[in-house]
């Protein structure tokens, strides 16, 4: 899979640098700059895609990556810690008096 995706990345490469001189190209003649200036932005799109297809997942996605290490520790927390048997009934029907009281 980690071959696949640097032969991908790759590919996306080399298309996104010829998109990229094709704009530049463009981008020389005044006529055809309106075409050439989204063509590069699109080659730079494509050429980012290439280097976040060649890197390792948690440096290309550095924020998912702790979302799910994240996620697994708090996992791990709450089996760790000791469930408390609190009946939430009786606990909201409390705080419901005790607002009525106040307001």
């Amino acid at each position: 899979m980690r071959v696949l995706r640097g032969l991908g990345g790759a590919l996306l490469w080399i298309l996104g640098g010829l998109l990229g001189l094709v704009a530049v190209l463009l981008c020389v003649t005044v006529i055809l700059l309106p075409v050439g200036l989204p063509l590069l932005r699109l080659s730079k799109t494509m050429i980012g895609n290439a280097v976040r297809l060649m890197l390792p997942r948690p440096l290309a996605h550095p924020v998912k990556e702790t979302e799910k290490s994240g996620k697994k520790l708090g996992r791990k927390a709450k089996d760790k810690t000791p469930s408390l048997d609190v009946d939430t009934k009786k606990m909201r029907k409390k705080a419901k008096k005790l607002r009525k009281k106040v307001a």
